[in-house]
């Protein structure tokens, strides 16, 4: 059976955001009304890297709906906590899925690690029409539960979907997600079956290699900080050169085709859904059960 090689369309430079109290991210994208990147709404790479910014105070609390956030950290931890009574540590190497369905407010604390460095991504996925208004859930894995895949030359964390006969532990999540953490060392070639019509993209943090190699060998040379939108076929190559590694995030889903409204923390399918989210909030049933 023949393949379908995923080239490279676009390559996006992250811009800088401020968001909460004064967190810098690095951000790819963010929620629009065109929805682009459909099933997913925002990719951001925590950058206050910087120690003698001083003390971090992260996102106080603030409600979601609609939505799913994916917050998976490589150095430092975001401390969290909820209106449902959850708290926790999201450590280096761990993730956390939050589902906020009908509504949840939650606060996260992002704290440096031994080096003065906050290091790590949220990726936020939209839930179809018919899951807007669920309950709110989590899964959470810490760094030791996360699938672990070696291969020669090749070290890949699967936070979600499959990939080389293991199954990410993050599940019944409507986007049909594939989320992992690839390591790619010199000279060497890393390949993945991606289903045809899923969105596809890249995130690049580290070194640099050749995207959307076809049977020609030929790819676009991606170096990082840069985000990689791939268009749509079954196949996708990455080729490192004899010197640099890379490391990249791979996120593909199955797009909903819905209309989205978005509106801050809040991402509905229509401008009258959002004025209710605004609704609940004035009459003190956001975030509660339903009687």
């Amino acid at each position: 059976m023949s393949h379908t090689p995923r080239k490279v369309t676009e390559i996006i430079e992250p811009q800088y955001v401020i968001e909460g109290a004064d967190v810098l991210l690095r951000r790819s994208f963010g929620p629009s009304r065109a929805n682009p990147f459909d099933p997913f709404l925002l990719f951001d790479h925590f950058a206050f890297n910087n120690p003698i910014e001083g003390p971090i105070v992260g996102f106080p609390n603030h409600p979601h709906r609609g939505i799913e956030t994916v917050t998976y950290m490589l150095e430092g931890n975001v401390r969290h906590r909820d209106s449902l009574g959850n708290t926790g540590v999201i450590g280096p190497g761990a993730v956390q899925w939050m589902t906020s369905g009908r509504g949840i407010m939650h606060e996260e604390l992002p704290k440096r690690g031994p080096n003065g460095r906050v290091n790590g991504f949220q990726l936020w996925v939209n839930l179809p029409a018919a899951q807007k208004m669920s309950p709110p859930r989590y899964q959470e894995f810490s760094a030791g539960e996360i699938v672990e895949i070696e291969q020669p030359s090749i070290t890949t964390r699967l936070v979600a979907g499959d990939f080389a006969g293991k199954t990410g532990l993050t599940t019944d999540i409507a986007a049909q997600p594939l989320y992992m953490d690839v390591i790619l060392e010199p000279g060497s070639e890393f390949h993945h079956d991606i289903p045809r019509g899923h969105t596809a993209i890249a995130y690049v943090f580290e070194g640099a290699a050749l995207f959307g190699v076809d049977d020609n060998n030929d790819g676009e040379f991606v170096d990082a900080v840069k985000m990689v939108v791939l268009g749509d076929g079954d196949s996708l190559r990455v080729q490192t050169g004899a010197s640099k590694h890379v490391r990249f995030m791979l996120i593909a889903g199955q797009p909903f085709g819905e209309p989205v409204v978005p509106y801050g923390p809040f991402v509905m399918n229509t401008e009258a859904e959002i004025r209710q989210v605004f609704e609940d909030i004035r009459n003190g049933t956001f975030a509660k059960e339903p009687v």
